[in-house]
């Protein structure tokens, strides 16, 4: 909405306060200002001059020689506009004015003969292009013959004026018109508003002789009224109409049509004025158009209707779509004499599909879809009347032609002194809190404490106790809301123990490689069981179906995040994306209910999803495909990242490679998995090899207990050993590794296994494992015979517990 200040003065008194002061207040008070633009920049000088007499430059064919009278003296002006003529009156800078960008208008002789001063066109006076009229677009601006000699043109041209940009939030549609703003305005500085004239002299003859209305659907239209003009005059519309119209970014037209505009932003009403003689009949009908039915709009567009649009008929054929353009077939010309004028109610969601459908949108589609207000329809078709009455000599007929269903009744709403300063943490008085609905110009009645508002149908936004209470607090002023800063330990902004946990796990993840990706929170009913973590199945979920499903590829909460995110893997690849690694940090959600009467339990799940080449350096000749051990190893990295101590333990699972997949336990209890994909899996979704882990991190964030530590930088020099181990095929090495870790602590540090071998020279059913212990004390360098010692007790208790040798 632009808002024209010196429009506004009309309403309310705002003398005092600057344009930048003014959008302060009403931005503080809710209503954004976007943007403050002035017509013009300030000059001087500038006066109302009279072409008395116009010649051609004897020296020059583009130039005329004029005498204009100025009022106080007659200046000899040479002028190029192509547009001077004799017996104009045009703006006229006198030697001495100033115009916009400090230009001094000074006396100066062109081709010989003095000229003595300026005729200026719009631009010249710093008027912004979007503001000229185009019949003045190439010359000077001529004034209309009411205007006096010698006069200012500032106020004339509204030059002073500065519009603001309002941002309105879709509950103030009050806003959309000058009254609204007013309202608004007055509010905020306690100033009482001035309603315009509505009086009408109306002629003798009924405007029921001459129009009938009759509406089908009432409670789309629930008022429809028509006013009769005759014998209009068509001419350009006052100067000062112009101007303010100009500001709020409306080209005049002509007067009929400029006060239907003028009226849709003063009062937020739309009207529409049809060529009474072009109906060719005496009523009109508002309904449903017929399928496929046609009207030209005023923008000379062809439109075929639909039984969803709602159209203004002469009782044959359509001659407007309600609410948001009318018919070239019954529009205002040079040669219109005689005016009907609609003032209606339109239900606002209607007027929304025909916009949507056309393609239309409007000024008034605009209003009526925010909603206008029932008590002003009327009100505002009384006002053209007024204004057509005076400047186009209109003959208003007696009365209106009206159907009126509407609802009228101001909603109410129950307020009192002690809840209003609970919910703002204020400490209004009872008398202050009148005061402001005084000045908000709301009807109430009080009892002690307690107020009965009655909300102006003006304000549609007004329902329910919060809406006045923000009233309150607005006027009041947000600025004077009493504020406090948190009390107690707690650090504004900290993170949560979960939110510290995410962070960890995702910056160790994309620190190894792996990219974030969000995948849906439903599936299908062919993957909703697949890839469940075995502590999840163990709980028997039921999966939950959505009852409107948008498609059955997404109709389940899902229970596990793998699938979604093995067909993202699958889309890439299709894409030629060949080597992936994703992860997901997201939820899932389980219920034990076969028919869901609570809420699902929401658990919080990692999971992660590895493909192709992990490592690859083409100068080096090196390439290493993703395998178990890679996912382990991230895995084994996360929870060493975590200080979380967890286990692995070969495993068999649905859909999963029998002899490449392990769970993963965290203090005893299986928390997840990991491992290859079954191949049948993997052909189903056009995978190649792929890698898989999934970990419930409800238990690793139960068990995180992140505690700042420091290790000391060992000092004493570090002894390795290497020892390999004949065992049987069924011995896992890591539990060898535990026993290992277990016999030679404290002085074994670590403990790692960097061979197998199966093969020739070892006997059927064994295996060859080796690994290499590192030896340290901080507190001293090791000697050779405290080493040994170590390392033939654990070879003793590793060859005893699992019947193995050393491999020699």
């Amino acid at each position: 909405m632009l808002v024209s200040l010196n429009w506004l003065k009309n309403y309310v008194n705002i003398d005092g306060i600057s344009p930048e002061e003014l959008a302060e207040k009403v931005t503080k008070s809710g209503i954004e200002v976007d943007h403050i633009e002035y017509v013009a920049e300030k000059s001087t000088g500038v006066v109302v001059g009279y072409v008395e007499s116009c010649e051609k430059h004897p020296d020059a064919d583009k130039l005329n020689l004029c005498q204009v009278n100025v009022g106080d003296e007659t200046l000899q002006i040479i002028c190029g506009a192509p547009n001077v003529r004799q017996g104009q009156k045009v703006a006229v800078a006198k030697p001495g004015a100033v115009l916009p960008g400090n230009f001094k208008i000074k006396k100066v002789k062109l081709r010989g003969i003095e000229s003595n001063g300026m005729i200026c066109s719009l631009q010249e006076l710093g008027i912004e292009e979007k503001y000229v009229p185009k019949e003045f677009a190439e010359g000077i601006f001529v004034f209309p013959e009411d205007v006096e000699i010698g006069e200012s043109v500032e106020p004339l041209l509204n030059l002073s004026d500065a519009v603001l940009e309002f941002d309105l939030t879709p509950n103030r549609a009050d806003c959309l018109s000058m009254l609204g703003v007013a309202y608004e305005v007055g509010a905020l500085l306690d100033k009482p508003i001035e309603i315009p004239s509505e009086s009408v002299q109306e002629a003798e003859a009924k405007a029921a002789d001459y129009i009938s209305v009759q509406v089908e659907d009432k409670e789309l239209i629930p008022y429809y009224g028509a006013f009769v003009i005759k014998d209009v005059t068509i001419q350009p519309s006052p100067l000062w109409m112009r101007n303010y119209l100009t500001a709020a970014g409306i080209r005049p037209i002509n007067n009929v049509v400029d006060i239907t505009n003028y009226v849709l932003l003063e009062y937020g009403q739309p009207l529409h004025a049809f060529d009474y003689d072009r109906l060719n009949t005496k009523e009109i009908v508002v309904r449903s158009a017929k399928e496929g039915e046609k009207l030209i709009t005023l923008d000379d567009v062809e439109r075929t209707l639909t039984s969803e649009n709602l159209v203004i008929t002469n009782g044959k054929e359509p001659i407007a779509l309600a609410g948001v353009m009318g018919g070239a077939n019954t529009e205002v010309t040079a040669e219109t004499k005689n005016i009907l004028l609609e003032a209606a109610y339109f239900n606002g969601s209607s007027v929304r599909k025909t916009v949507k459908a056309t393609g239309l949108r409007s000024e008034s589609s605009t209003r009526f879809e925010k909603g206008v207000d029932p008590s002003r329809v009327k009100r505002a078709g009384l006002r053209a009347c007024h204004l057509l009455e005076k400047y186009a000599a209109g003959k208003v007929q007696t009365g209106s032609v009206e159907v009126d269903t509407l609802d009228r009744t101001e909603k109410i709403v129950e307020m009192d002194t002690v809840t209003v300063n609970n919910r703002l943490g204020t400490e209004i008085t009872t008398n202050e809190i009148a005061t402001i609905l005084q000045r908000l110009q709301f009807n109430y009645e009080q009892n002690g404490e307690i107020f009965t508002v009655f909300a102006p149908t003006r304000r549609g936004d007004i329902a329910i106790f919060e809406d006045m209470l923000e009233e309150v607090a607005r006027i009041y002023g947000y600025d004077n809301l009493p504020f406090t800063l948190p009390s107690g330990q707690a650090q504004a902004g900290g993170l949560t123990k979960t939110q510290q946990l995410k962070r960890t796990v995702k910056s160790f993840l994309e620190g190894v490689g792996m990219l974030e990706t969000r995948t849906y929170s439903l599936t299908s009913e062919t993957f909703i069981g697949k890839l469940i973590s075995p502590e999840i199945k163990e709980l028997h979920p039921e999966p939950i179906s959505l009852a409107m499903p948008m498609s059955e590829e997404h109709k389940y909460l899902r229970l596990s995040i793998l699938p979604e995110l093995l067909k993202t893997i699958s889309y890439n690849i299709a894409r030629n994306q060949v080597n992936l690694a994703y992860y997901e940090l997201g939820s899932i959600f389980v219920t034990d209910e076969k028919v869901v009467t609570k809420q699902p339990d929401e658990q919080l799940r990692l999971a992660g999803v590895l493909t192709g080449k992990w490592l690859e350096h083409l100068w080096q000749q090196e390439s290493k495909k993703v395998d178990f051990y890679v996912v382990k190893g991230i895995v084994e990295g996360l929870f060493e990242h975590l200080e979380l101590n967890f286990t692995v333990e070969q495993a068999q699972l649905p859909d999963m490679h029998p002899g490449r997949t392990a769970t993963i336990s965290l203090n005893g209890k299986v928390i997840g998995f990991m491992g290859q994909l079954h191949p049948g899996l993997e052909k189903k979704l056009d995978l190649k090899e792929t890698y898989v882990f999934d970990i419930n991190m409800e238990q690793v964030l139960a068990a995180y207990h992140h505690e700042p530590s420091y290790t000391q930088i060992p000092r004493f020099p570090s002894v390795t050993r290497d020892i390999a181990f004949i065992l049987d095929s069924e011995v896992k090495a890591g539990d060898v590794k535990a026993t290992i870790e277990e016999l030679g602590a404290p002085m074994v540090k670590q403990v790692q296994i960097f061979d197998l071998y199966n093969g020739e020279n070892l006997p059927e059913g064994k295996k060859s494992v080796a690994y290499s212990l590192l030896y340290q004390d901080p507190e001293k360098t090791l000697v050779d015979e405290e080493v040994e010692a170590s390392y033939q007790a654990i070879i003793e208790a590793v060859n005893a517990k699992y019947q193995a040798y050393v491999r020699s």
